[in-house]
């Protein structure tokens, strides 16, 4: 059977760069056939590789002040372009450290499966930075979701939680080992992140960067906005208030440059 994996861009925040990216570390990480579909709202600069779809209509009012990334509710459309079956959703920014063939065997094919979710440890919640699911299964999820954006966004904050809670017939969660979050399960801990790489933890298929972080600020090192600084540069630098008012969460989220990420992620 083919291995179907999709991602979604939308806007100029990731763009061909990151598309490309993700589909070379796909074909370098799996067992042939596959196939890899980008539905997006430009196709250009995307290698021919990549089988682009334009972004499955969605006719309502993005949510406001919710973190959550709202817009993959189009990947819950009763169709999805020319595609059936099962499907493995990869978030643009994340990387790839392993071979992800056992991503497509792992539980039932009809199941909706989720990376875990590091950040809410006390909530049996997914992460929708990596998650497999029929084809259509998501609908009712959509439906819902179309007929109060706002209200849905309010009662669960993230996109995740509202996946995690509704989807029909539950959800399994992929091993935790598979997937492992960069800041929460990576970069050691303030102070070790001083003066210690970040590690990529055995069994590790794929790494995800939320909360702003993304591959190439490990790559240089530093912080997002302090792309490249040196820890002394940091340190001069620690006068300055984060947005959240802190002097020193600057330090605390230093990043050493990570020579695993650069191994990994390119073209």
């Amino acid at each position: 059977m083919k291995k179907q994996i999709i991602c979604i861009n939308w806007g100029t925040r990731y763009g061909p760069r990151f598309i490309n990216r993700l589909y070379a570390m796909v074909a370098r990480n799996i067992t042939p056939p596959f196939s890899f579909t980008c539905f997006t709202d430009s196709d250009q600069g995307v290698r021919p590789e990549v089988d682009c779809q334009p972004l499955p209509p969605l006719d309502f009012v993005m949510p406001k002040n919710t973190k959550g990334k709202w817009p993959k509710a189009r990947l819950w459309s009763k169709t999805l372009g020319t595609l059936t079956g099962p499907v493995l959703f990869l978030d643009l920014d994340l990387v790839i450290t392993g071979n992800l063939d056992e991503f497509f065997s792992y539980g039932d094919p009809d199941q909706v499966i989720l990376a875990r979710n590091p950040a809410k440890p006390f909530e049996r919640v997914g992460q929708t930075s990596v998650f497999r699911f029929p084809v259509g299964k998501l609908y009712p999820l959509q439906e819902r979701f179309l007929a109060d954006p706002q209200a849905v966004a309010d009662e669960y904050r993230y996109e995740q939680r509202f996946v995690t809670r509704n989807a029909p017939g539950g959800v399994e969660l992929f091993p935790h080992r598979w997937v492992q979050h960069f800041r929460y399960q990576c970069m050691p801990t303030f102070p070790l992140n001083l003066a210690l790489e970040p590690r990529l933890p055995e069994g590790t298929k794929i790494v995800i960067f939320p909360g702003g972080v993304l591959p190439e600020h490990a790559i240089r090192g530093g912080w997002a906005g302090r792309e490249g600084w040196s820890l002394g540069q940091h340190l001069r630098g620690v006068t300055e208030r984060h947005e959240d008012g802190s002097r020193w969460r600057y330090l605390r989220h230093y990043i050493k440059p990570t020579k695993w990420v650069e191994d990994v992620w390119h073209e």
